[in-house]
């Protein structure tokens, strides 16, 4: 969808039509930024991401909405409905982004470009917004696809097109690459997608192990992963984040943040009867600068002391120290669920946090608190905001 949170406000807003929208967050509560701009305020410079002062900086006339994240929903299962009736694999991707496995639906809806002028006409008249269509050979080149012509275009890629259409763009516009790995690619001298796809894949194994495969394989418009409607049918990961109420570059704030998300996390997995194996870190600077690692441990496990001690690890190996940190999030993957998984160390602790998670259900969240929480009386760090939380009787410090 192009600019999906805006298109779908102006559609519930028709005086909003033509001009230039802002969807952001709170700004008092540090989530001032542009979730998504409208055409009309990107022809003036304002982008994803931005901050609101700077946006409007662009922009003075832009008007601001805050998200409104059920009509989203519903307008996204709308759409995917729509794509549904075309083909039964529709495999979502995103709230506004899915793909569509087009092999055999010929005879019922024609060449592939009539399809794609189909769904898009249906969303348009039945929706009210537009949309990219990309079509390709896989995955990634239909992905890739979408994106040459926005908005509301329609792109045909075959394996001739790829060199000559794909190759020339820079390297940071391919599916996959992030802004960290762009910066590394460039350093290796990779400029463009055609650089890549030329790069020997045992220089790529050696810097960036398969995930560098991957990549070389995607600028090729190679991906052999079929289109799987069931994607989303089982869960493959649990995780949270946190926007900090400020920037933060002192250690102790930050082990607090991060233990706290490890809480959060393994809480949820228990709930869900599951253990991981992998745990993931996502940190955000104050220049929107973003880093993702993550560690597979030798057992699954919910305990959040484990979780913690791979995320900080992680957080201490790779992020520079005192660098400024506006975000910070955890998530815990590579589930099994506790019925199937063999005895193991987390089983020592097991009964503890089962007491844990008991008490929380009756007496809530907060009933229960580690003491690294509470950084001063009665003041609770949760969040990413301090909460009075008061004494009780079942308050634990």
């Amino acid at each position: 969808m192009n600019a999906f949170f805006a298109s779908v406000t102006q559609v519930l807003e028709p005086e909003l039509q033509g001009k230039p929208l802002l969807i952001a967050g709170d700004p008092e509560k540090r989530h001032g930024i542009i979730l998504t701009a409208s055409y009309e305020a990107k022809k003036m410079g304002v982008k994803t991401g931005m901050p609101i002062w700077e946006a409007k900086m662009h922009c003075p006339q832009a008007i601001l909405r805050p998200p409104n994240y059920p009509a989203f929903v519903d307008f996204s299962n709308r759409i995917f409905a729509i794509l549904r009736d075309f083909s039964p694999l529709v495999e979502p991707f995103s709230i506004d982004e899915a793909f569509v496995e087009l092999t055999g639906t010929e005879e019922l809806w024609g060449i592939p470009l009539q399809i794609g002028q189909a769904i898009k006409k249906r969303i348009r008249e039945e929706i009210g917004i537009l949309c990219s269509v990309g079509i390709g050979p896989s995955k990634v080149a239909a992905k890739m696809a979408a994106g040459l012509q926005k908005p509301d275009g329609l792109t045909l890629l075959t394996e001739a097109d790829i060199r000559q259409r794909l190759w020339p763009l820079p390297v940071g516009e391919l599916f996959g690459v992030g802004r960290r790995m762009e910066q590394h690619l460039l350093h290796m001298g990779i400029r463009t997608i055609g650089d890549l796809a030329q790069t020997p894949p045992e220089v790529l194994l050696q810097r960036f192990g398969v995930v560098g495969l991957s990549l070389r394989d995607f600028a090729r418009g190679q991906d052999n992963c079929p289109v799987n409607p069931s994607s989303l049918d089982t869960v493959k990961s649990v995780g949270h984040q946190i926007t900090l109420p400020r920037d933060y570059t002192q250690l102790n704030e930050i082990k607090v943040v991060l233990l706290e998300l490890a809480e959060a996390v393994c809480r949820r997995a228990r709930q869900g009867n599951y253990v991981g194996r992998t745990v993931s870190l996502s940190v955000r600077g104050q220049d929107f600068t973003g880093l993702g690692r993550a560690e597979t441990l030798r057992e699954a496990t919910a305990d959040p002391t484990v979780v913690y001690a791979a995320a900080l690890k992680l957080f201490q190996q790779y992020w520079p120290a005192q660098q400024p940190v506006r975000l910070l999030g955890i998530s815990l993957g590579k589930l099994t669920r506790i019925d199937a998984q063999q005895l193991s160390l987390f089983e020592q602790n097991q009964k503890l946090y089962q007491t844990i998670d008991e008490i929380k259900n009756k007496f809530g969240e907060k009933s229960l608190l580690r003491g690294s929480f509470l950084l001063e009386e009665g003041v609770f760090y949760g969040g990413g905001k301090k909460q009075n939380v008061g004494r009780s009787p079942h308050h634990l410090s």
